[in-house]
C-alpha cells in the first residue's frame, strides 16, 4: 500500500447533526478567536460583525469547519470566568448559525457547561484542549449531546502547562497511553465520533513538537481522524527567528509535513493557504 492509498483514500467519516462529514481528503478548520489576548494578534475578533465577516471569508476560501473559542490557551494565559467565556462565544454562535446555516461550527472549550450551551445554540462539535481532564462532566455531556468530540492531549492548565513537558516514558508513548485511556472513557460515555489532536505546543517545547511531528503517523494506530493545530505556533517561527506575524511560511511547511504523515484536519488561521497546501500535496500523491 502506498502513500496515496493511506492518506487521501481514507474512509473516515464523522456525523454532525445528521450530516456525514467525509474525510476522503483532508479538510480545513478555520480559527475564530474571540479573545483579546490570543497569541496571534491578527486573529483577534472584537465583535459579532467582525466574526461574521471573518467566518464568511473563511467559508468562501474553503473552510469545512469553523472553530470558535472564547478562552485563550496560549502558555501563561490568564484565567477567564465561565460566564465571560459564555458571553464571548454564545452571541457569535447564534449569529453564525443564522448567517451561515450550512456551516459546521466547533466550540473550543474545556468546560462542559460552555460546550452544552454552545451546542444548544448551534455548535456541532466539541473541541476540548484538555481531553476531559479539566472538567469531569465533559465526557458525559458530549455523550448525552451526541456530538463529535475532539480529544486533545495536554498536561496541566494553560497557566502552568509550559512547566509540565517532562516525559519520562517518551513523548509519543505517553500521548498514546493518554489517548488509549481517554478514548475508552469516551466510548463508555456514549461518544460515537472521536477525533484526536496530539496538542502541539501544549506542555511540549519546540524540540518536542518536531519529534511529535516526525512520528505523527504512528497515531493512525487508533484508526480515528487526526486533527493537527500548528498554525503560527512557536515551532513554526522560533527556528526562523521571527514572530507569529511572519510564521505563514513555516506553517505551510509544517502543515505539508503533517499531511504527508496522516493529518485529516488542518486547524489554521489562514484558510486559503491551507486549502492550497492540501491540493498541492494531493496532486503530488495522486500523480
Amino acid at each position: 500500500m502506498n502513500a496515496k492509498d493511506t492518506l487521501f483514500c481514507k474512509k473516515t467519516t464523522f456525523n454532525c447533526g445528521g450530516r456525514l462529514v467525509l474525510l476522503h481528503k483532508p479538510v480545513v478548520m478555520g480559527i475564530l478567536n474571540l479573545t483579546p489576548d490570543s497569541f496571534y494578534a491578527n486573529s483577534r475578533l472584537q465583535n459579532v460583525s467582525e466574526a461574521v465577516a471573518q467566518a464568511g471569508k473563511m467559508l468562501n476560501e474553503g473552510a469545512s469547519i469553523l472553530d470558535i473559542g472564547g478562552y485563550s490557551t496560549r502558555p501563561g494565559a490568564p484565567e477567564v470566568s465561565e460566564q465571560e467565556e459564555l458571553n464571548r462565544v454564545v452571541p457569535i454562535i447564534e449569529a453564525l448559525s443564522k448567517a451561515y446555516p450550512e456551516a459546521l461550527l466547533s466550540i473550543d472549550t474545556f468546560r462542559a457547561r460552555v460546550a452544552e450551551e454552545a451546542v444548544q445554540r448551534g455548535a456541532h462539535i466539541i473541541n476540548d484542549v484538555s481531553g476531559g481532564t479539566l472538567d469531569q462532566n465533559m465526557f458525559s455531556t458530549a455523550g448525552r449531546l451526541g456530538v463529535p468530540y475532539i480529544l486533545m492531549h495536554m498536561r496541566g492548565t494553560p497557566q502552568n502547562m509550559a512547566l509540565q513537558n517532562q516525559y519520562l516514558n517518551g513523548l509519543l508513548e505517553e500521548i498514546v497511553s493518554f489517548f488509549a485511556e481517554r478514548v475508552a472513557l469516551l466510548r463508555a460515555a456514549g461518544v460515537k465520533d472521536i477525533l484526536l489532536d496530539p496538542g502541539f505546543g501544549f506542555a511540549k517545547n519546540v524540540e518536542q513538537n518536531y519529534q511529535l511531528l516526525r512520528r505523527f503517523k504512528e497515531l493512525e494506530v487508533f484508526e480515528l481522524p487526526l486533527l493537527i493545530g500548528l498554525s503560527r505556533k512557536s515551532m513554526t517561527y522560533k527556528p526562523l527567528l521571527v514572530g507569529p506575524e511572519e510564521a505563514l511560511t513555516g506553517t505551510i511547511v509544517a502543515n505539508t509535513l503533517a499531511l504527508l504523515n496522516g493529518a485529516d484536519i488542518l486547524r489554521v488561521h489562514d484558510v486559503k493557504e491551507a486549502v492550497h497546501t492540501i491540493e498541492i500535496v494531493k496532486k503530488m500523491l495522486t500523480a
